[in-house]
Formats: C-alpha cells, structure tokens, sequence
C-alpha cells in the first residue's frame, strides 16, 4: 500500500500497522511525533489515509487528529481499544477507529475501506512534485547539481525523494552517488508499465542519504529502447509513492528531456558563464517558451560564477532576458566533492557553494513557517 502515513505512539500499534500494509507505510515515532514541522512535511503531500496511535496518549492524539483534519483536511483514523473515545473522536473529526487488538487481515480491510471512501469522496489522487533540471548544453555541472538538489531535498524534508536518470546515453548519477545498481533505467522503465509503484521498488537504489535512485543505463543500446510512453509511466507512478521525482537530463532538448517536461512541475534550467552556454539557455527558454512548457515555477542557475571569466551575472541576465535566481561560484570543493561520489549538500558543510546549492533546495521546499507544537496542538485537547 501507499499513501499511508502513521503517528505512532507505541510499538504495538506500529507492528500492527507495519504488518498489516507489508510495510508500505510511512511511520513516525517518538520526537518526530513531538514535531510540528516533520508531521506537517508528511501532510504536506496529502497522504490518502493517516492513522494516528491513541493507546499511550488520546488526549494529544485527539490534538493532533483535529489539526490533521481542519489543517490538511487528511482523512483520519485512530488506533485505539477504548470505545469511549469515539464521541471525542467524532468531534475532532477522525473518520474510524481501529483496535490495536485487531488482526493484521482486520487492520487491512479498515485501512482499505478507508482509503476507498477518501478516493469515492472526490478527492483527486496526490501526485508528487516533478523537478527536472536541464541545460542547453553539456559541461555546466548540471548532474553534479542535480545530485545535489535530490540529496538536500530528502535531508531537507524527510520525505521520499526518488532522482531519475534520463540522461539515456551518458548518464553519470550512479557514479555522482558512488552507487552500483542492481537495475538501471531501461529494467525499470518497463517494470514502471504496470503502473504499480510496490511492484516497482525492487528496481530502485537506495542511498545512504534516504535518497531513491533510478540509475543510467550502461548500455547505449538498451537505452535506446526507451520510449516515450515508458518514461512517461515511469514519471508517473514515481509520483505516487515520492513526494519529489527529481530528473536529471541529457543537454539540450531531446525527446526524453520534453517527455519529462510535459510532467514537470518544477523547472530548474543551468548554465555555466561562457558565451555559447549563455547563448544556448537563451534559445532554449524562447523555445520552451514557444512549447507552453516554460512554467512559472521555474529557477535559473548560473553555475561557475567567477569574474575572472569575462562575463558578470547582469550580462547574463540581459542575454536570457530573465533574472538569475541563484549563482554559484567557481571551488575547488566541487571537483573533490564529485569525485568521492559525496554531495556537497550530504556533508551538510556552511561553505560558500553549500549554502547557495541549499537555495535551490529552499525555494523548492517554500521552507514553511510552522507554529510550535502548542500552537498546533493545543487547541484541540482544551476543547476536546
């Protein structure tokens, strides 16, 4: 199952839910609970169904039931074995309750009845947010930002985060990663047919960081047989168990790239600060532009922003007709960081480069403002 998200309070609960989803469920325990913010980043992508654990405390899971429902409006469902609580559940909103004492097999057919009645409820399935960064042409350090965009994102959030190689022919994101895959691209793009994001799993790799990977093929032939409509289902039902697909392509406009585009809800377009680069960003963004496919949520990066090079960030942004939204400077980290196969992003560093790869994360984020836990939670016990 996806789109399953539990408050646990108590371990009992937790192996029961665990058992009865086959672990396709996105626990949070002890101080991630006591988190306002980590809890709100988990409702932020609309889980289907969450279920919060009322055994060790029901007055604060009453709490946060009713900020769950009138915040988000998230379906929700309490896990608890006194039956006295359910006029207070009505009233903070909770949907079902279910005992801790149930059977795995019970458990699930609460949890499916429930998602069944969120989907007939109208409610549009959630689809995660599509990131894809692209350059008009090669060498501008567009994969080692890439790698680092989806490594602070799943720090950043705590959220599943799965980074797509589309870079058919030259793919490098394993090696940027020091990753050795089991599957690449072409294995799961096929896999990805069926539309079923369990039964896709099994092709991804998974980083240190939490980070998933769908790695680039090693064999240009076998890419080559990617379609269109494979990356398309690819995309797709990625999005249905990560909150962020992050896509890295190939340079310029080829077909993959404008497939992955027709599904992008976040455009991050890089250049480095020479001539034909600057050159070439300006051209693709007339003819993304030209395509509809030029979104307003989109960032500019200028990478090796070094003075030494002739050409300042105004003179870019006269060129591209278009404000440059972040600039990243010229370092000797960089080169050491690709090379290990280690993020800058992954070693959490306060460097100058860090901190400007950390905007790019940021403005993706939003970095919500979120109250304090009293603020949040408190209102619904006093009224409960």
């Amino acid at each position: 199952m996806s789109g399953v998200l539990m408050l646990a309070q108590a371990a009992a609960a937790s192996e029961l839910i665990t058992e009865a989803t086959a672990g396709q469920v996105t626990v949070l325990e002890g101080e991630q609970v006591k988190s306002p913010q980590v809890v709100a980043q988990h409702l932020a992508v609309q889980p289907e169904l969450v279920l919060i654990d009322a055994t060790v405390d029901p007055s604060e899971a009453l709490g946060i039931s009713g900020w769950v429902v009138e915040r988000f409006g998230a379906p929700v469902v309490l896990i608890s074995d006194d039956a006295s609580l359910g006029l207070q559940a009505m009233r903070a909103g909770v949907r079902d309750m279910l005992r801790v004492t149930s059977t795995p097999a019970e458990a699930r057919d609460t949890i499916s009845r429930n998602r069944r009645l969120a989907g007939s409820s109208g409610d549009a399935v959630h689809r995660g947010r599509v990131v894809t960064v692209a350059s008009p042409k090669g060498g501008v350090g567009k994969t080692t930002i890439t790698t680092n965009i989806a490594v602070g994102l799943a720090l950043a959030t705590q959220l599943p985060v799965v980074l797509v190689d589309l870079d058919l022919h030259f793919g490098d994101v394993a090696s940027a990663l020091n990753l050795e895959p089991e599957y690449t691209l072409p294995e799961t793009a096929r896999a990805a047919l069926a539309g079923d994001p369990l039964a896709l799993k099994p092709y991804l790799t998974r980083h240190e960081t939490g980070l998933w990977v769908v790695a680039g093929s090693d064999d240009p032939v076998a890419a080559d047989a990617v379609t269109a409509q494979e990356i398309t289902g690819l995309l797709r039902t990625l999005t249905l168990d990560f909150a962020y697909v992050v896509v890295d392509t190939a340079p310029g406009l080829a077909e993959a790239t404008l497939t992955a585009l027709d599904l992008t809800s976040d455009l991050v377009l890089v250049t480095g600060l020479d001539v034909p680069g600057v050159r070439g960003l300006r051209k693709e963004i007339e003819t993304l532009n030209e395509l509809s496919m030029l979104m307003e949520t989109r960032q500019i990066v200028l990478n090796f922003a070094d003075p030494s090079r002739g050409l300042s960030v105004a003179d870019v942004e006269a060129t591209v007709r278009a404000k440059v939204d972040v600039a990243i400077p010229t370092a000797g980290i960089v080169p050491i960081s690709v090379n290990q196969g280690i993020p800058l992003l992954q070693s959490r560093g306060n460097d100058k480069i860090s901190r400007q790869l950390d905007q790019i994360v940021g403005r993706l984020v939003g970095r919500p403002t979120v109250e304090t836990k009293r603020g949040l939670f408190s209102r619904r016990k006093e009224s409960a």
